[in-house]
C-alpha cells in the first residue's frame, strides 16, 4: 500500500476517533450531570478515561497520548459555548482534565508494549475515579483558613459594624475570574444582624447567555468584644465552587485575624483541595485588608 494512502487512512481513522470520543464525552457529561456527579472524580477523571478508551477502540493510533490530549483541547474549547461554562471554570478544570488524559493515554500506549500491566493499574484507577461518588469514597471535606493582618490605626470593630467599601482584588489569583464583592447592606454586630452582599454577576460562555446576578446573605451568630462570627445563610456566589460556612473576625489593637470555614465540594481532593484552600486563603486576606484600611 502506498505511504500516502496509508497516511490518509490513518488521518480519517484519527478524525473518526476524535469525533467518537467527543460524542462519548458529551454523553458522559449529560449522564453524570443528571446523576449529580458533576463535582466528583467520576466527572473530572472519568471523562478523560472515556475519551482515551474511545480513541483506543476507534482510532487505534500509533500513539494514543497525543490524540487524547488534542481531543481534550477541542472538548474544552467547545464546553464554553455549548455547555455554558464560564472562563474561570474552564481554566481551573483544564489541568485536571489534561493530567488525567495524559495518564490514560500513556497507560494505553504502555499497555500495548507491556501486556498485563492493566491488571495492576486499573484497580488503583478505579479507586481514583470513584472518589466523591459516595460518602464512603470521599476524603475529609471540612476546612478552614486564616489570614492575619496588622490593624494599624484602623478601628476594626467600627469598620465591621458598618457596610464596607470593597476595593478591587489585589490578588492575581482572585483576578482570574472569581466573583468580587461590589456593595453591602446591613449594619451592627449584635447577634442576628444581617449583611446582604452583592457580587459581580456570573458570565458564562454559552451562546446567548446573559449575566446572572450573585449575592450572599450572612447573619451574626456570635458576638463578643474583639470577636464576631458571621454565618452564611444564603449564597449564589461561591455555591457552584465551594460551600462557605462561616467568616470569623477576631481583632486586637495590633492585628485582625480572619478565619473562613468552608466545605470542599469538588473532587478529586488532590487537585481541588489545594486549589480551594489557596482561593479561600486569598479571600481571607482580602477581607482582612478591607477592614484595616
Amino acid at each position: 500500500m502506498e505511504p500516502d494512502v496509508r497516511h490518509q487512512r490513518r488521518s480519517r481513522r484519527a478524525l473518526a476517533g476524535v469525533l467518537a470520543a467527543l460524542f462519548a464525552a458529551i454523553l458522559a457529561y449529560k449522564v453524570l450531570n443528571a446523576g449529580r456527579l458533576e463535582q466528583t472524580a467520576v466527572f473530572y477523571v472519568g471523562i478523560p478515561a472515556v475519551i482515551a478508551i474511545t480513541i483506543a477502540l476507534t482510532a487505534r493510533p500509533r500513539s494514543a497520548t497525543g490524540l487524547v490530549m488534542a481531543t481534550i483541547t477541542v472538548g474544552l474549547a467547545l464546553a464554553g459555548p455549548l455547555l455554558g461554562e464560564g472562563i474561570v471554570c474552564l481554566v481551573f478544570a483544564a489541568p485536571v482534565f489534561y493530567a488525567s488524559g495524559l495518564f490514560f493515554g500513556l497507560l494505553i500506549d504502555w499497555g500495548r508494549r507491556h501486556r498485563g500491566i492493566q491488571l495492576i493499574v486499573f484497580p488503583l484507577l478505579l479507586l481514583t475515579v470513584t472518589e466523591g461518588a459516595s460518602q464512603a469514597t470521599s476524603l475529609p471535606r471540612e476546612h478552614e483558613v486564616t489570614a492575619i493582618r496588622p490593624a494599624g490605626a484602623a478601628d476594626v470593630g467600627r469598620a465591621l459594624a458598618r457596610p464596607p467599601v470593597f476595593a478591587p482584588f489585589g490578588s492575581t489569583f482572585l483576578r482570574l475570574g472569581f466573583p468580587r464583592p461590589l456593595s453591602a447592606r446591613g449594619e451592627g454586630l449584635q447577634v442576628g444582624a444581617v449583611r446582604e452582599i452583592t457580587f459581580t454577576p456570573r458570565r458564562s460562555l454559552g451562546i446567548g447567555a446573559t449575566p446572572e446576578p450573585r449575592s450572599m446573605t450572612l447573619r451574626v451568630t456570635q458576638s463578643a468584644p474583639g470577636r464576631v462570627v458571621f454565618q452564611v445563610v444564603r449564597d449564589t456566589t461561591l455555591a457552584r465552587w465551594l460551600e462557605l460556612r462561616e467568616a470569623e473576625f477576631a481583632w486586637t489593637r495590633a492585628q485582625v485575624r480572619v478565619t473562613l470555614r468552608y466545605r470542599r465540594t469538588f473532587d478529586p481532593a488532590w487537585y481541588f483541595g489545594p486549589l480551594q484552600r489557596h482561593a479561600a486563603g486569598e479571600a481571607a486576606a482580602y477581607l482582612a485588608a478591607t477592614f484595616t484600611r
